[in-house]
This record gives C-alpha cells, sequence and structure tokens, in this order.
C-alpha cells in the first residue's frame, strides 16, 4: 500500500516529448521520497491526428509504472486556430484548459481520503496555470525544459523590456520575433527545476542562484526517456541489426528533429555534403507535414525523389535512409560515431550521455546551397575524427552519469527540491 501522503499536480505541455520528459520528472520524484504522489494532467494535442502516440504511450506507462503516479487526459479543446510562434500557441493552448484543470482538481480534493495537494508542477509552456494553482492556494514549480542558459536569457530579456523599457522585439536583419510574455510571471513561483546538470553549465547556473530576483533553480539532471515512446516499429530492428554488423565508432547519425523539415535543394546538399564526407551514415529523412494545422511530420513513401539522382544507389553499401528513427536506440549503439543533429536540447543530452559527439546543423535561410554542403561535409569529418572533441564528449558523458548518483550534484539538487516542497507541508 502507498505511503503517500502529499500530492504534486503536473502539468505538461501539449506534445510527446515535453510529456515524456514530465513522465521521467514525476519518477525521478517519487523514487526519491515514498511521501509523494504525482497525478499527471495530460491535455490532448491541438490536432486530433497526434494524440494517438501520445496515447500509446500512456498506455504503456500504465502497465509499467508505479503506483504512486498517474495520468488524467483533460477533455479535448476544439477551437480556431490560435495565431502566432509555436511559443505563443502553446501559451494561449494552455490557458484554454484551466477551466479543465481547475475542475479535475477540485474533484480530486472532494474524494474521501484524499491526499493533500501540496503544488502544481507546470512546464515552461503552461504558465498560464499559475493563476490556477493560486486558487488552490498551492504553490507553483516549473520544470524547464531547455537549458539554463537559456532560461536566463529569458529573464534578461524580459528586464530589458519591463524594467528598462528597451525594444529588443526588433533586431536589424532578422526576420525571427522574439516573444517573451511570460518571465515576468515566472518571478513569482516557488523555483525552477531545469532539465540539466551542474557540470554542464555552471556559469549559467551560478548566474541565477545570484539574481535574488529569481526563484530557486534546481537543476536536477538530464531528464532522459532512455526507454523510448513504447510505440516500437517493425523497420527499427532492421536498423539495428545492420548497425550491429558494422564497426565500432563508424556511422553518423543523421536526425533533426520532429518539428523541421527540409526543402527539396536543401536535402540535396545535405546528401551531396555527406556523400563527399565518405562515411557510413543513418539518415533519418522526414518530409513537413501534408497539413499545415497538424504539423505532424511523415515519413517519404520513396526518398529517392528528393534526392539527388543514384544518391541510393551509390550509397547503398555505406548508408541508410529511413524514416522516424529510434533516436536513443540508436545514439546507444556502438556503432555509431557522430551525430548531425538540429541540437534540440534533449538530442544534445542524449548525444553527450552515449559519449557521441554531435554536429549542428546550420539553419540559416540566406547562405548558398554549395556552402551547406562544406559544412555538412567538414562538420561529419570533425566529429568522426577529431580526437580532442572525442574526449571532451567522453569526459562529459561521465560527468553526467555521475551527477545523477548518490553523491552528485543533480541528486543532491533533487533532495534539496523534495526537502523545500514538503517542508511548508509537513
Amino acid at each position: 500500500m502507498s505511503n503517500a501522503v502529499a500530492e504534486l499536480i503536473i502539468i505538461p505541455a501539449p506534445g510527446m516529448g515535453h510529456i515524456m520528459s514530465t513522465a521521467e520528472v514525476a519518477k525521478l520524484l517519487v523514487n526519491r521520497d515514498q511521501r509523494l504522489a504525482i497525478t499527471v494532467l495530460v491535455m490532448r494535442p491541438h490536432a486530433a491526428n497526434s494524440g494517438s502516440a501520445i496515447n500509446e504511450y500512456i498506455e504503456s506507462l500504465a502497465e509499467n509504472i508505479m503506483d504512486r503516479i498517474s495520468f488524467i487526459q483533460l477533455p479535448r479543446y476544439v477551437s480556431p486556430s490560435i495565431p502566432g510562434p509555436k511559443a505563443s500557441f502553446f501559451d494561449e493552448f494552455g490557458k484554454c484548459h484551466c477551466k479543465y484543470v481547475r475542475n479535475v482538481v477540485a474533484d480530486l480534493i472532494s474524494q474521501p481520503g484524499s491526499r493533500l495537494i501540496i503544488g502544481f508542477v507546470i512546464d515552461m509552456f503552461c504558465t498560464g496555470m499559475i493563476d490556477v494553482a493560486n486558487e488552490f492556494n498551492v504553490p507553483t514549480y516549473l520544470f524547464f525544459t531547455s537549458n539554463a542558459a537559456f532560461l536566463g536569457f529569458a529573464f534578461y530579456v524580459q528586464t530589458l523590456c519591463n524594467d528598462l523599457k528597451e525594444d529588443v522585439v526588433e533586431i536589424s536583419n532578422s526576420d525571427t520575433e522574439i516573444s517573451v510574455p511570460t518571465s515576468k510571471k515566472l518571478r513569482g513561483i516557488k523555483a525552477i527545476m531545469v532539465n540539466t546538470f551542474m557540470e554542464l553549465e555552471t556559469h549559467a547556473i551560478e548566474s541565477l542562484a545570484s539574481d535574488v530576483s529569481i526563484p530557486p533553480v534546481y537543476p536536477v539532471r538530464p531528464v532522459l526517456n532512455l526507454g523510448g515512446s513504447g510505440a516500437r516499429k517493425p523497420f527499427d530492428n532492421d536498423i539495428i541489426m545492420w548497425l550491429d554488423s558494422q564497426p565500432p565508432s563508424s556511422i553518423v547519425f543523421l536526425c533533426f528533429g520532429s518539428m523541421r523539415s527540409f526543402d527539396e535543394a536543401q536535402l540535396k546538399a545535405i546528401a551531396r555534403g555527406l556523400e563527399q564526407s565518405g562515411y557510413r551514415f543513418v539518415w533519418s529523412l522526414r518530409q513537413p507535414p501534408s497539413d499545415q494545422t497538424s504539423g505532424v511530420m511523415t515519413d517519404y513513401e520513396d526518398p529517392s525523389e528528393v534526392l539527388p539522382e543514384r544518391f541510393m544507389e551509390r550509397t547503398r553499401g555505406i548508408g541508410k535512409v529511413i524514416g522516424w528513427a529510434p533516436q536513443v536506440a540508436l545514439l546507444a549503439h556502438d556503432a555509431i560515431g557522430g551525430f548531425m543533429s538540429h541540437c534540440g536540447w534533449n538530442s544534445l543530452l542524449e548525444s553527450l550521455w552515449f559519449s557521441v559527439p554531435s554536429a549542428a546543423w546550420p539553419m540559416y535561410a540566406e547562405q548558398q546551397m554549395n556552402a551547406y554542403e562544406m559544412e555538412v561535409e567538414s562538420g561529419i569529418r570533425r566529429v568522426m575524427e577529431d580526437n580532442a572533441v572525442r574526449t571532451k564528449v567522453k569526459e562529459m558523458s561521465a560527468k553526467s552519469r555521475f551527477t545523477v548518483v548518490e553523491g552528485g550534484s543533480s541528486y543532491a539538487s533533487v533532495g534539496r527540491l523534495i526537502q523545500d516542497i514538503l517542508r511548508d507541508n509537513s
């Protein structure tokens, strides 16, 4: 029987990556203290066709996860498209779910023998839920899924905008909009958990800690879902078997996330640079969503149609072009020696964990295609050949693994966080 006496409500943003990270944080907290229980409130994605993978993932968790973590799916909110950049979309979409969260929490409290709800843990894109937590007179904790440096940048830009009255939104020669509508609100929450560790971002974490206007920051660890999404596809085993037949550290893995795809000219440039490097490869190639409102990328039926003529034939013996990739499983494989990535934060943490050097794709639309080719070729050669880079990555990998065990900095940080959470409710 559970000994939990206190409960946290966790609310992730409506995306698979955010929900997976949230599940890992929930497991981290309840594993450290048997007095804690957690209920995760899941917002259904705006696009109905992107919800099936989330449902499968939650079902797989229900079969294996401990009895002190439960999931409740909120009613689907259907509305006209919410305009603006993705960050603003998530923020507005989250605010539309406040009424559902309010009803669920009120129902939980009314249940006979219910645990004491001691706080909300919200995603970085769900700051509208701060007001709901205030209605129930419980503190709010933020789980910041990105890095400490970006958190510091967000607070800095907010200070320039609100306190110093400087216009930082309009930047010369840039078509990128900076939106920091919620950073000021974050200054009033109880604490911030960050998906990082001290040894990786020492300066950023210490800078945040020195600012008395920013809530306490806890670098909880690299929050990684090392088991994957739970929805393993049949093609995965074919790729793993092929990797098993390759020499150690001989393969460069190209994977650019689930939010960004390339046009045909860019794909051809990547392919030419890849071929010119001469290295073995696995390339996860996705196509843009056919329905722009869903944002869901799909696999190409015939990748050769968007690649240079006969590219597939010329590289048949040394490379594989696939669709969706089991990224963690590939990075963990001994044959992978380099990673070309969009450098999303989770992807970077995963590559560090598995000691795989990364090359960042320079996504600048004004560059010429021949520059892309040279960047791809030189980037691949450096991560595959530079022993100094490999040594540094291995050193940081060792630190990332030590930080999560007893005696490590993140282990200690999580302990202090739980003490602070429970202190006011003991």
